[in-house]
Parts: structure tokens; C-alpha cells; sequence
């Protein structure tokens, strides 16, 4: 079966990355506090008390200007029950829409936010006065669901909260936005759900998906802020009391569309098989720009690797705090792997939108890094000669480097230490590898000396396991490296630790049958493996 590289570089006719679904929230900065909400009502709109009272007729006059406009338009109000997919009443809604742009559907729903409730409580030396505290709460308020076909993000909604402090969502897809573009420059494509399958012109089509940023998102909210009935008026937006926009949630994908859909489905089962193991903590960092020690804290949303099967599509998914990669096969065509940041704070940075094309940025390199390590785990297979000079002495650069043999504990330590890849983006000091190689081999540290992992990294450097970084005392793992590693701790892991004792200290008929038929079915592969290559010399 061809391996995850060949089956990339042969089959793929079309790869793409981009930013999917973008969700965005919208927030009002000075109305993020009860004495921020006191100010605006006694400062802005000149009431004397702050009274819940005074909120009761913004809100009353957008329930009022959303039902004008729906009847003005004239636009279908859809009230949401429970249970009901809102994507797919408005996609049927969106069916039978005949312009060009414009608002689709108004859905109204109750939903949990964030809004402001008041407390009653007379005055501390006049009873009779009354005054009102307000905190934050969550509490089950109305919502507006805008879905607008606009001339720049296609098909997209807005929600807007009807209670202070007036929450805004955007929800737009970035694949949509790109079938935009092309359109406007005339340039033929096809369709993969939110994707593509082909495209007249790949190279420019990769270069629109990269040029979306965050003017482009801003410019969606001011063009619909402006034409949709809102909580806050003119006089409002003027005095400060402005959204702001933010990043909820983004995803990034990178699709790779298969000539024969057949040869990506067989390697993507074992693909699985192989990475089972990706989101542990000492290899997260393979995938996700962070550097893991014995002594970082676990995150309070952990890490994880799951396989969901839907019918009979698995999908592979990593997860990292409240972030995660996933891979699937989409509609039998495509391999999507997709990268979703729930929080940028996770990753050093705010929620700010400029902060779009770094989180882009971050995002694609998952997706890259994740494909890569599939490779290295798919594609481990050693020719006859890497393994010679892996075991023998040989000159390398005029010095001597001793063998690494198979087999012995050492040496299987050390490489099975390289694969757990918790050291691959920031590289790793002597230390490092010495701690990991005394733990599997249970040592301690002052059996296994620092003067041996220096032996065994001076080993590990002139065999080309590993590179040294310039001016450091740092190394990192290479391509060849983990190749080796790999192979060699996949079949002493898999194979010859399991089946030895099995087949040294029990009767043959005391080794279980599996086994035991299945070291028959490998010696006499061996055995046909010989007779073959005798054949051919023999020719």
C-alpha cells in the first residue's frame, strides 16, 4: 500500500488552504460594567436614577424596528423551537431567495447571555429613596438571527442580543467569501460543499484565500450595523458607545482533493492506527506551537485524541486546551485536516481581530505539522544499507562513530526517547534526553551519567539521528532521525519484546495460537522473500 507521501505528491489535484468558519463577537467596550451601564444611563441619557426602567424602551424600540423591517422588506420572521437545525431552516429559506443580497430570514430566539439584572434597595438614611444595583448574570433573553446573502461573504447571519449590554455573533465561512472573489474576477471553479474540488486557476485561488484579513470581516459588520434595525442609535455610536469586534471562534483548513478518492481512504484508517498517541503531553508539542516540561501545569481542558466514527467515516482529533485539530474525509473526495482555535489567549495573544493573520498563520503550521508527522509514522521503512550503517562502526567526516545495535537496551531506549517528539520545535539539551533515556531504562540519574548520554549523543550526531543547533547546546531530530527511531522502536516495541519471551520460555504448543500463526505466516513471507531474491541471482 503506498505510503502518506506518495499518495500526496501523486494523487492530490488540488490542495487549498484556508480560513473556514470565522465566528465573531461583537461587544460594546464601555458597557462591560454595572458602573459603566450606571454612567451611560445617567451621563449619556441624562436620567437622574439608573433604573431598569430607562433600558425597558431601547429595548421595546428594537423588538418594534425589527418587525417595521421584516414588513417593509418584506422579510419571513421564523420563531426557533428547541431541537431545530437553524442552518438547515434557513438554507431552505435561502432556496427560494431571488435577489442577489439582501436579509434571507429574521429568527427569533431564547437563548442564555450575559446581560445585566437589577436588585431594589432603598437608600441608607432615606428609606423612601429608592436606588438600583446591576451585576452580570447569565439569563434566557431574546435573540435576532439576521441570515443575509451579502455581495462580499455570500451566505452569513448576524445575532444580536435585545438586552443590554447588546451582544453581537457573526457567523461567516471564509471558503464563501473566496467563491466571492473569484466570481467578481471571473474565474471557474467546482464546489466541495464549503470547498473546493477544482479551480481554473489554483495559484490565484491560493492567493485569494490568503488575502483575507480582518478589514475585510470589519467591513461586513459596519456595511450590516448599518442597515439592520440596532439596539444602539446614531447619538449613541458618536458618544463611544460602539461594538468592537473580537474572535470567538476561527478554523483553518487545508483540503486536499484525491484524483481516485479510493487510494486516500485505505491510508487514512491506518493513519489513525499510527497517531493514536499525538495528543499526549510530551507530543502536543509536535502539533501546537507550546513547550511542554515535566514541571508545565496540565491545562484545565487537558489533552486528548479521539476517534469519532460517524456511520462508517472515521475522523481523527487531537485537542489541545480548549483548541483542537481534526482530520476527515470530506464527501469522499477530500482529505480535510482543520485546525479550530477556541481561545487565542491559549497561544500567547488576545482576541482582538488583527490578530486574525498570526492565528491564521498558527493554524495553518498545525495543519502542516500534523500531515508531516503522519508521514514520518506512515513512512518509516529502512533499506538494507541505512540499517548497516545504523549497526556498524563507520567514518563519518573522518571521525569514528560507533554502532547503534538493534536490540540492545541502550540503544532501543534512545531511539524510542526520539520519538516522543517533545522536543522537535525548541530543540533539546543533554539533560533532556537523559532524563527521558534513564526513566526507560530505570536508571537513575547518577547510574546513567551525563558523561554517557554525551557518549550516545556524540553517537546519535555522527550516525545523522540528530543536528546540532548553531551556536547552542541544543539538538534537534532529523527527518532521518525519526525515520530510523521509529522503524526501530515500532518493530522492538510491536513484535520482538512481546514475542520473545512467548516463543524462549514456553512449549510450542503453550504459545498462543495467534501468535504462533502468525510468526508461521512471517517465516514463510521470509522464506518466499529468499527463494526469490535466489532466483533472481541466479538469472
Amino acid at each position: 500500500m503506498p505510503n502518506v507521501h506518495e499518495i500526496i505528491r501523486d494523487h492530490v489535484s488540488l490542495s487549498t488552504g484556508c480560513i473556514d468558519r470565522l465566528y465573531v463577537n461583537g461587544y460594546v467596550p464601555t458597557l462591560q460594567t454595572s458602573g459603566q451601564l450606571i454612567h451611560f444611563m445617567r451621563s449619556h441619557l441624562g436620567q437622574p436614577i439608573a433604573s431598569p426602567a430607562v433600558l425597558r424602551p431601547m429595548h421595546d424600540r428594537l423588538v418594534e424596528g425589527v418587525e417595521a423591517f421584516a414588513q417593509r422588506h418584506p422579510v419571513p420572521v421564523v420563531h426557533f423551537v428547541r431541537g431545530e437545525r437553524k442552518d438547515d431552516i434557513a438554507n431552505a429559506h435561502r432556496a427560494r431567495f431571488k435577489g442577489r443580497e439582501g436579509v434571507v430570514l429574521i429568527g427569533v430566539a431564547q437563548e442564555r447571555a450575559w446581560s445585566f439584572k437589577s436588585s431594589k434597595r432603598r437608600g441608607d438614611t432615606n428609606p423612601n429613596m429608592v436606588f438600583f444595583d446591576f451585576s452580570r448574570q447569565p439569563v434566557f433573553v431574546k435573540h435576532y438571527y439576521f441570515y443575509v446573502l451579502d455581495p462580499e461573504w455570500g451566505p452569513a447571519f448576524l445575532k444580536i442580543g435585545t438586552y443590554m449590554p447588546y451582544p453581537v455573533k457573526l457567523c461567516l465561512n471564509g471558503h464563501e467569501w473566496v467563491k466571492q472573489q473569484l466570481r467578481r474576477e471571473r474565474i471557474g471553479f467546482e464546489s466541495l460543499d464549503n470547498g473546493f474540488v477544482s479551480c481554473r486557476h489554483p495559484e490565484r485561488l491560493q492567493e485569494i484565500c490568503d488575502r483575507l484579513g480582518p478589514d475585510d470581516v470589519q467591513a461586513f459588520f459596519d456595511r450590516w450595523s448599518h442597515r439592520l434595525p440596532w439596539p444602539l442609535t446614531t447619538h449613541d455610536r458618536r458618544a463611544g458607545f460602539e461594538h468592537r469586534l473580537s474572535l470567538w471562534q476561527m478554523e483553518v483548513s487545508l483540503t486536499q482533493v484525491f484524483d481516485a478518492p479510493v487510494q486516500g481512504r485505505h491510508f487514512f484508517e491506518e493513519v489513525i492506527r499510527e497517531n493514536l498517541d499525538l495528543g499526549r503531553p510530551n507530543r502536543v508539542s509536535l502539533l501546537f506551537p507550546t513547550r511542554h516540561t515535566r514541571r508545565t501545569p496540565a491545562p484545565r481542558f487537558g489533552y486528548r485524541t479521539r476517534v469519532i466514527t460517524d456511520g462508517v467515516n472515521p475522523s481523527l482529533h487531537i485537542e489541545y486546551k480548549r483548541s483542537h485539530v481534526k482530520q476527515y474525509f470530506k464527501e469522499n473526495r477530500a482529505l480535510r485536516t482543520e485546525t479550530t482555535i477556541n481561545n487565542p489567549i491559549d497561544f500567547g495573544t488576545t482576541k482582538a481581530l488583527r490578530n486574525l493573520p498570526y492565528l491564521r498563520t498558527l493554524a495553518v503550521g498545525v495543519n502542516r505539522r500534523l500531515l508531516e508527522a503522519e508521514q514520518l509514522s506512515h513512512n518509516c521503512t529502512l533499506s538494507q544499507k541505512a540499517l548497516d550503517r545504523l549497526q556498524r562502526p563507520t567514518l563519518e567526516g573522518g571521525q569514528r562513530a560507533p554502532g547503534l545495535r538493534f536490540g540492545d537496551p541502550r540503544v532501543m531506549a534512545l531511539l524510542h526517547a526520539l520519538c516522543t517528539f517533545d522536543h522537535i520545535q525548541h530543540g533539546f539539551r543533554n539533560h533532556h534526553l537523559r532524563r527521558h533515556v534513564a526513566a526507560l531504562l530505570g536508571l537513575s540519574l547518577e547510574q546513567y551519567t551525563a558523561g554517557r548520554m554525551t557518549y550516545d549523543l556524540r553517537r546519535l550526531r555522527l550516525k545523522g539521528l540528530i543536528a546540532r543547533l548553531p551556536d547552542s547546546h541544543r539538538y534537534t531530530v532529523t527527518t532521518y532521525g525519526l525515520r530510523i527511531a521509529l522503524f526501530c522502536s515500532k518493530l522492538y516495541l510491536r513484535i520482538l519484546r512481546p514475542a520473545w519471551p512467548a516463543l524462549l520460555d514456553q512449549s510450542p504448543d503453550d504459545i498462543p495460537r495467534p501468535l504462533r500463526t502468525a510468526f508461521l505466516n512471517l517465516d514463510k513471507q521470509i522464506q518466499n522473500l529468499c527463494h526469490e531474491a535466489r532466483l533472481k541471482l541466479v538469472a
